[in-house]
């Protein structure tokens, strides 16, 4: 999560005389933090993930699920329970956090109200047994979660409630839709985290924009719905604020979903994984190499084909949480020739990385982002303090916005040991990829955060795929891997990552060969350390660049080609522990969860999305119409929690998770 200061927020007219201001001090913190923390050096990789939740509330007599909108209630009960305090206590928002020995996990709170997030206590290792504990560190969480919820509550993950912003009863307690902040149809004020940054965040991307957010989900046409399709939950003849002319002019589309408020995207769960490097060139290597993966994961495990009460077109939720937050103005969208705007802006503040940031001689300039919008200004002042021209493009980049929400207690005098002003634009732009710097007050080195991936049903699943990132990045330090594709194919690859089923149907631009051009020199000691080996300095590509990446399955990518083709991710991975010291048993627990990885890209295992879309079409009351009914939606958020306690074992949900618990075979060293 985000900034959570208390202080007094400028509205949006205010903000905005005070944004320069603003970005200017961020800078100048920026370069206070590079000055201090550029050498600074870490003795190994250290990881962390974190895990958000929906809390849900079951009505068994009425056979309805709602969400619960208890989140502060949770959180105190967490805070206040002895048992926990004297382990060092784990909500970091209520009390003074101290962890000792198997440190508690921690928790804290989210945009939505319904929402929980939840993080380890402290950092794991790279080290084996670490990735071993994930799981049932995982678990851990959610059973201290959910014994801090009434009898009629759960904390399911999925990346967001099926009928958020439908026309019936499916909050608790209920607020009818509207309010100051939102000015949603659909949705209330009260459905957002009350803690000042939220409410302000959503009116001042509201204001900035000058109309609401505005989000269209292509529908899934099945058998009976209607052609075209109209949003029948949308309301034309509302006035109750001028935003309301939104859908009159046009906001709402045929044969879309339709969603106007920033609790639609910013409701929604993910699986986040942070990286610390041992320094910062490791750092800005694992930036920039785990860049093209990203859309990759992001199809791999597609969550959500649900908004609204309706089937959609679409597997993910990226594309929807980019337009829920996005602030850009009709001149900055291109809509209006510029006139009161500095320049037009490609993307959302909420989007797909559009810089590369490594000092490595692989990077050719014609990977870089023809588009990319940089403040010059803020550029030069970062060069003139010493930073290098890679770095300061980025962070010039994500200085081109506004900061959204100011405390005016911020404004008095600039504190160059905190970093406020530069958090402030750092933490609201929410790229596929962050690199964060080291925070002033805390032993904490560089850090690289790997957002795309969607929340999975199970903590098997979510274990599965943090560890199999984790590998990743140990395999492209290890052997020096090369997944450098132009930005604007990484681009591409997102738009594409939303198709329906699009980890089988459709293919992605990707790098032919990420091997480097010599012997691979890997470190064969020990798998809990960055690799001591540093490769000498690989040479600059040279030959046309569309020659390096060609269009491949998620299948292709993940599992490899035949013949001399594109190796792929797992079985680099395999190399990796092949190299490494690993014991039987270990290497067998590690085997479970990339056949679950394997079997996804391959078809052989469904994603949750293909699952969830499976349960609808097939449930008795649903009538072909794209439709998801009250009724199905119950059915369907309790066999998700029948599938995290049982793992598909009794058969529901199997299709997704056959491989995480099927027998070994007789006689195989994992027997």
């Amino acid at each position: 999560m985000g900034l959570l200061a208390l202080g007094t927020p400028l509205d949006w007219p205010e903000a905005k005389k005070n944004a320069d201001h603003v970005r200017q001090w961020g800078i100048e913190q920026l370069l206070a933090i590079w000055k201090r923390a550029k050498g600074k050096e870490r003795d190994a990789l250290r990881w962390g993930d974190e895990i958000e939740y929906l809390v849900v509330a079951f009505d068994e007599d009425r056979r309805k699920v709602k969400l619960s909108l208890r989140q502060a209630d949770i959180l105190r009960d967490l805070a206040e329970d002895s048992v926990l305090k004297a382990q060092g206590g784990c909500v970091p928002d209520l009390q003074a956090v101290q962890h000792h020995g198997d440190a508690i996990p921690v928790f804290h709170p989210e945009f939505g109200r319904f929402m929980l997030e939840a993080t380890p206590g402290k950092p794991w290792g790279i080290g084996f047994k670490d990735l071993l504990d994930v799981e049932p560190n995982m678990k851990w969480r959610r059973v201290i979660a959910k014994d801090h919820m009434k009898s009629t509550e759960y904390p399911v993950t999925l990346t967001t409630f099926p009928r958020l912003g439908t026309r019936d009863d499916y909050i608790e307690p209920y607020f009818p839709p509207s309010g100051e902040r939102l000015r949603s149809q659909f949705l209330p004020d009260e459905i957002a985290n009350p803690h000042i940054r939220f409410p302000t965040l959503a009116a001042n991307i509201r204001s900035r924009r000058g109309r609401k957010v505005e989000i269209n989900v292509p529908v899934f046409k099945d058998d009976n719905t209607p052609t075209p399709f109209k949003d029948p939950t949308v309301n034309y003849d509302l006035h109750n604020w001028p935003e309301d002319d939104d859908v009159r002019n046009g906001a709402a589309k045929d044969d879309h979903v339709y969603m106007d408020a920033m609790a639609f995207g910013m409701g929604s769960c993910c699986l986040q994984i942070t990286f610390q490097a041992k320094n910062i060139t490791e750092g800005r290597k694992l930036y920039d190499q785990l860049s093209p993966l990203g859309p990759i994961m992001l199809a791999l495990t597609a969550a959500t084909p649900i908004y609204k009460g309706f089937l959609v077109d679409t597997d993910v939720r990226w594309n929807q949480i980019s337009r829920a937050v996005d602030d850009r103005t009709p001149e900055e969208l291109g809509e209006v020739p510029l006139k009161h705007d500095r320049w037009r802006v490609p993307k959302s503040r909420y989007a797909s990385n559009s810089t590369y940031i490594s000092q490595d001689p692989r990077l050719r300039k014609e990977y870089m982002d023809p588009q990319l919008v940089v403040d010059q200004d803020l550029k030069q002042r970062l060069m003139d303090g010493g930073m290098d021209d890679l770095l300061a493009t980025h962070f010039a980049h994500l200085f081109i916005r506004d900061p959204i929400v100011i405390f005016a207690e911020d404004l008095k005098e600039l504190d160059l040991n905190k970093t406020d002003h530069f958090e402030n634009l750092q933490s609201t732009n929410w790229q596929h990829m962050r690199f964060k710097p080291p925070p002033h007050d805390k032993d904490t080195g560089w850090r690289v955060e790997f957002r795309p991936m969607e929340i999975q049903i199970t903590d098997f699943e979510n274990a599965a795929f943090a560890i199999f990132i984790v590998l990743i990045t140990r395999a492209i330090l290890s052997f020096d891997l090369n997944f450098y594709i132009p930005i604007p194919l990484t681009t591409a690859n997102m738009e594409t990552a939303h198709a329906r089923n699009a980890v089988l149907d459709q293919k992605f631009h990707f790098r032919n060969d990420p091997l480097p051009p010599r012997p691979m020199k890997i470190n064969g000691t020990s798998g809990t350390s960055t690799p001591a080996h540093q490769p000498s300095r690989p040479p600059t590509p040279t030959g046309p660049v569309e020659d390096e990446h060609s269009l491949m399955s998620i299948d292709e990518i993940i599992n490899g080609q035949s013949g001399h083709g594109f190796p792929g991710l797992i079985p680099l991975v395999e190399s990796y522990l092949n190299s490494v010291n690993v014991d039987v048993e270990t290497r067998c627990e590690l085997a479970r969860y990339l056949d679950l990885i394997s079997k996804r890209a391959s078809g052989q295992l469904w994603t949750a999305a293909k699952w969830i879309r499976h349960f609808v079409r097939e449930h008795e009351e649903y009538e072909r119409d794209s439709v998801v009914p009250e009724r199905v939606n119950y059915d369907l958020i309790k066999a998700v929690e029948e599938i995290t306690e049982k793992e598909g074992k009794n058969g529901v949900g199997e299709e997704m998770l056959r491989s995480g618990w099927a027998s070994r075979p007789k006689g195989s060293a994992c027997g």
